[in-house]
């Protein structure tokens, strides 16, 4: 039986580093061509780079999710590779130390730009995709909230809950045309950018507040892509996984 993700195109946003290069990676070793767009082209294009150095089919390209002309070009420019966009992962956003902040800390200018990324940056995305996933057989859109969506309190927490009440709207708007579209919601994963960002005593905190003692890492989340966008998730739509070690279980 072929693999499902043979002759398969996935566009991963910030696709540069991370996450969104530990999605590229997952997908591309599966058959699937992966398209790494991120707001550092260069970055983007190193990524795809060492994906293809080791056999894999991958294609960096710059784009800004908040650019709607840039971003239309790159759906476009990426359905060409194999007929139309089979995975989307809308996986840019705006968090770090810098975003991380109270509201009034942030100031009005830093949290239109942090909704402006975190949240018109998927709609955007999701719409200039659309066309070109319709009528393929498995599409799947995978957003990436975070567990601070479910535990509220931040400006950086309300654009990720709004992201998880996203995921309903377009699944049940894009059902119809046979696109699935859910949500994963990390805890406390340690990337290199939140290794090298967080204190020590900030990741001792969450990570005692987590029901699992144990740390979590970008493969916990690579696990839950790859199921969710599998066709073992085929009547799986509208759903938010939380991949937190229980700090943000909840019903």
């Amino acid at each position: 039986m072929e693999n499902f993700y043979h002759h398969r195109t996935a566009l991963i946003t910030g696709g540069g580093r991370g996450l969104g290069k530990a999605f590229g990676i997952a997908l591309a070793k599966q058959g699937a061509h992966a398209v790494l767009v991120d707001v550092d082209g260069n970055m983007a294009e190193e990524a795809a780079g060492e994906i293809r150095r080791n056999g894999y089919a991958a294609t960096g390209i710059a784009g800004d999710v908040t650019d709607e002309s840039r971003m239309a070009q790159i759906m476009s420019q990426a359905a060409a590779l194999r007929g139309g966009i089979d995975i989307l992962i809308n996986n840019a956003g705006l968090h770090s130390r810098e975003y991380g902040q109270p509201i009034f800390t942030l100031g009005l200018s830093k949290v239109r730009r942090l909704f402006e990324v975190n949240v018109m940056g998927v709609i955007g995305c999701t719409i200039a995709a659309a066309p070109y996933m319709r009528g393929r057989e498995g599409g799947s859109i995978i957003n990436i909230a975070s567990s601070a969506a479910h535990m509220h309190g931040s400006a950086y927490g309300d654009t990720k809950l709004t992201v998880a009440a996203l995921t309903i709207t377009f699944a049940r708007e894009l059902g119809p045309d046979g696109i699935r579209v859910n949500a994963i919601s990390p805890g406390l994963m340690l990337t290199e950018t939140i290794a090298a960002e967080l204190p020590a005593e900030t990741k001792a905190r969450v990570k005692a507040g987590q029901a699992l003692q144990v740390d979590g890492n970008e493969q916990h989340v690579v696990d839950a892509m790859m199921f969710l966008t599998s066709p073992k998730a085929k009547f799986i739509t509208g759903e938010t996984l939380r991949v937190t070690g229980g700090l943000a279980a909840g019903v």
